[in-house]
């Protein structure tokens, strides 16, 4: 199917292909995503590889909360929820540079 020069480039390629997607993990690991709540009251950042890098909370909403822990609580987890949900379009958006073109199931091989 393939000859000896034919099967060699699709290995460099392939060699290629994932030196290519470890410096993209590399450059997600080191991109910041921020999650917010409550209109920006509560606000997480952190990376595409979800390392949680801060936290802020507005001193207003813990004044306010300050009777009623359950609101803040919610707010931080959605926070978080937002949080993830951009790392992860952020990340697919990245990495589905490297499976365009590829038959079916093909990008799971280069997770």
């Amino acid at each position: 199917m393939f000859g000896k020069a034919g099967l060699g480039g699709l290995m460099q390629q392939a060699q290629k292909m994932q030196e290519n997607i470890k410096k993209a993990q590399a450059e997600l690991a080191q991109t910041e995503v921020v999650g917010e709540a409550g209109n920006g009251l509560v606000k997480i950042t952190g990376t595409c590889n979800h390392a949680v890098r801060a936290v802020h909370i507005s001193p207003d909403l813990i004044a306010e909360a300050a009777d009623d822990a359950e609101m803040l609580e919610d707010l931080v987890l959605a926070a978080l929820t937002e949080l993830h949900d951009k790392a992860e379009a952020t990340t697919a958006e990245r990495m589905s540079q490297f499976t365009r073109g590829l038959p079916p199931g093909m990008g799971d091989f280069f997770k």
